[in-house]
């Protein structure tokens, strides 16, 4: 891995890109950077109220815009929201800007994960599994396509995860 370049984590919602991502900004010393908590910041409004409000659309315009400038930085790690990858220019950015980490779980452990999450507009209906099925049936591809490195944060605390993802990225050359 180049000195300064950019990690950028995608995967669905509950996988761990929030807390893997602090701590891997933290062995690699570099800034963690959460896109949907900086939307939420600059905008003045939670993502279920611009959800609300705007609806999707109005919430993926404003991420688009993030994402750009985001990826545009050196030295961060950034945790992206878990449909980032839904916009083609999104996923132009990431894998154009930085080297991007695929963080995978399966359904059951990102339904425990998320279960008294009440931050996830998408999620607050009484079939959880079925939408989280659905969006990573629809949002894998895209995951997939843009990841440099797949990994597995299956049974594992965020600190471990952490660890092993810094080795892997020690080693990572992305040319």
């Amino acid at each position: 891995m180049k000195t300064g370049q950019s990690v950028f984590l995608v995967g669905p919602m509950g996988v761990g890109k929030t807390t893997i991502g602090r701590q891997l900004a933290k062995l690699l010393g570099y800034r963690f950077i959460d896109s949907d908590r900086e939307i939420e910041a600059r905008s003045g409004a939670s993502i279920p109220w611009i959800f609300d409000v705007e609806g999707e659309a109005g919430f993926r315009q404003r991420e688009q815009a993030m994402i750009d400038e985001l990826t545009q930085y050196d030295a961060i790690v950034l945790g992206t929201g878990g449909g980032a990858v839904i916009q083609e220019l999104n996923r132009q950015f990431l894998k154009q800007r930085g080297i991007v980490v695929y963080l995978k779980a399966d359904i059951d452990e990102l339904l425990k994960r998320t279960a008294h999450d009440k931050n996830r507009p998408l999620l607050q209906t009484d079939k959880p599994r079925a939408i989280l099925m659905q969006l990573l049936q629809q949002r894998e591809p895209w995951y997939e396509e843009v990841a440099d490195i797949l990994f597995d944060t299956q049974r594992k605390n965020a600190k471990a995860s952490a660890v092993a993802l810094f080795k892997i990225l020690q080693a990572f050359d992305k040319t």
